[in-house]
């Protein structure tokens, strides 16, 4: 055999043997426990979805789903943190969107990795409205109301939202932008904290994923006014959508499950 044909024999016959161990690897897998890196912090909506998927995935595997919060840096710190790990599909990336739609705009030549190149879609877990939400004691009933009470306060009002630069928000200045309402930013390390401090009453307003209000909600802490959805949402048609009021104010964020870049295809497709 000549030596041409020998090394393309010999690539062949590797590259056989790595396909058979990635379908072997899929076979089995998982067969220890799982983990899935977030950038959300605890209690912020990426963190709600990702526990609730998680949850559901230890069932099935009969192996335990951890997720591990990475917030930081508009998302980047977790980014890192999942395409430094082994490829072999034991450790995977629940993305938000506002890192991959945001973050290259922020950082622009400045980032580290392609994060295009760096990831591998695994499935698309779930897109959410934003919405804005008050302290019950707010005297606004509706987006309107709130918008007079902020433009009729001498200092304005204020509202937090996590991860500056984040989908929260943008929303949130999105919404001051179209509206002229007189509110201003307050930044907040996670939901957990705006959502205390809404109901404190330290800060009446605050913009969220809808999942992230949800234990505001439930201890009537906190009422929401409106989502930033194009219609309304079919399980709660009586919430308004902001658009209604303020026309352009619509800001769903996603929620993608990712694998480094390098995991096996046999893999991927199984999750």
């Amino acid at each position: 055999m000549s030596p041409k044909r020998s090394r393309m024999a010999f690539w062949c016959a590797a590259t056989f043997a790595l396909a058979l161990s990635a379908g072997a690897q899929a076979q089995d897998y998982p067969n220890k426990p799982v983990t899935f890196i977030t950038p959300a912090a605890a209690g912020n909506s990426p963190d709600v979805v990702g526990r609730l998927v998680a949850e559901k995935l230890s069932q099935m595997w009969k192996q335990q789903a951890v997720i591990i919060n990475r917030p930081g840096a508009g998302g980047l710190i977790a980014a890192q943190a999942a395409a430094g790990v082994e490829k072999d599909g034991y450790t995977l990336y629940m993305s938000q969107a506002s890192t991959f739609n945001v973050l290259p705009v922020q950082q622009e030549g400045k980032m580290p990795f392609d994060l295009v190149k760096t990831f591998a879609p695994i499935g698309m877990i779930g897109e959410q409205p934003i919405a804005i939400a008050v302290n019950k004691d707010v005297a606004a009933n509706n987006v309107a109301e709130l918008i007079a009470l902020a433009n009729k306060s001498k200092d304005g009002m204020l509202f937090a939202a996590t991860n500056r630069g984040g989908q929260a928000h943008l929303t949130g200045e999105l919404f001051r932008d179209r509206s002229k309402a007189n509110i201003s930013f307050v930044h907040a390390a996670g939901a957990a904290v705006s959502i205390n401090d809404v109901i404190a009453g330290r800060i009446p307003i605050m913009f969220e994923g809808l999942a992230g209000l949800a234990p505001g909600t439930q201890g009537g802490g906190i009422r929401i006014l409106g989502v930033a959805a194009v219609k309304r949402l079919p399980n709660v048609p009586s919430l308004p959508i902001i658009n209604e009021t303020v026309p352009g104010v619509v800001s769903s964020g996603w929620i993608v499950l990712m694998a480094p870049a390098g995991v096996p295809d046999a893999i991927i497709q199984k999750v």
